[in-house]
């Protein structure tokens, strides 16, 4: 099993005309996942990788019934395609622009308070179900399908945690990159409970960064549902207070959202914490071994 998408997930790109949005089209087909249309106003009646084309997400679903969305629209019109997928009545919207206005973004959160779709991003690399589906930009030549989900705010780190897996043999279930904006829409507590539920996945990797307090949030969930072991890494422990680092949402500002505090908050969660970079697959061997379910995730 999986989070999310699966085998049978049907995949509209909105903005499929553009650069990025033809390339990255053209890499989910080749990994198997079913892109069934897309999206640019104007250029209903033409085809992008064999990926008929239509003017609206309204007339993309009607048409070929696409459940799950991803937005490679500019920045300016971005919220605008957020929108228009959850009105279209889209489940899943994975949205990789980045540089989206906070005013807009914090419409988005608004907007989308109580609707049932699901927004992953913006800014971020998308979700990947190793050999079955994949939506956004993530490299599916590094996963392996097994049982260690993985969420993580930084794009490049997913990359990396989901490699030094594949190559201790150990597989994944599923991957999310929830973006690293300081609004977004799935949060780590949201991706936890999702692996929570999921039978398949038996241990999880948390990737987070300096600001804000998503990762504090995350250590009182795993506190209180210590059924799978978690391994951890915070980005960020040189960052000087007050200057932003790569990630809109990394900053700390006046002390709030460091480093040292959510490695803290997380390895009194339980966490095995990776200090390092190259050390997330090793802290994960360790949660592994230490709930002895080392055998059941290696490939």
């Amino acid at each position: 099993m999986s989070i999310l998408i699966d085998k049978g997930t049907k995949i509209l790109v909105q903005g499929i005309t553009g650069r990025q949005g033809a390339f990255h089209t053209e890499r989910m087909l080749e990994y198997g996942s079913r892109v069934v249309g897309g999206v640019t106003p104007g250029k209903s009646g033409s085809f992008v990788c064999g990926v008929p084309v239509f003017d609206t997400a309204r007339e993309g679903i009607e048409r070929v019934g696409a459940d799950a969305s991803v937005i490679f629209v500019p920045p300016a019109a971005a919220a605008e395609a957020i929108f228009e997928a959850s009105e279209a009545g889209i489940r899943l919207c994975v949205c990789v622009t980045e540089g989206i206005p906070a005013s807009r973004l914090a419409r988005v959160k608004r907007y989308l308070s109580g609707k049932p779709m699901r927004l992953i991003g913006p800014n971020c690399p998308g979700i990947i179900t190793p050999d079955a589906c994949k939506i956004g930009i993530l490299p599916g030549n590094i996963c392996l399908k097994g049982h260690v989900g993985v969420v993580s705010r930084s794009g490049t780190l997913t990359y990396e945690a989901i490699s030094q897996l594949t190559a201790l043999g150990v597989g994944q279930s599923t991957a999310v990159g929830i973006g690293g904006d300081s609004m977004r829409g799935t949060s780590f507590t949201d991706a936890l409970e999702l692996f929570d539920q999921d039978p398949d996945t038996k241990a999880i990797v948390l990737i987070g960064e300096i600001g804000g307090s998503e990762e504090e949030q995350a250590a009182e969930w795993i506190k209180k549902h210590p059924r799978k072991p978690v391994a951890a890494f915070i980005g960020g422990a040189c960052a000087p207070v007050g200057k932003r680092m790569g990630h809109a949402g990394a900053i700390i500002s006046g002390g709030y959202g460091t480093a040292r505090g959510k490695i803290a908050a997380l390895r009194d969660a339980g966490a095995a914490i990776a200090e390092t970079p190259d050390q997330i697959g090793a802290a994960l061997l360790r949660a592994l071994k230490r709930a002895g379910i080392y055998d059941e995730c290696r490939a």
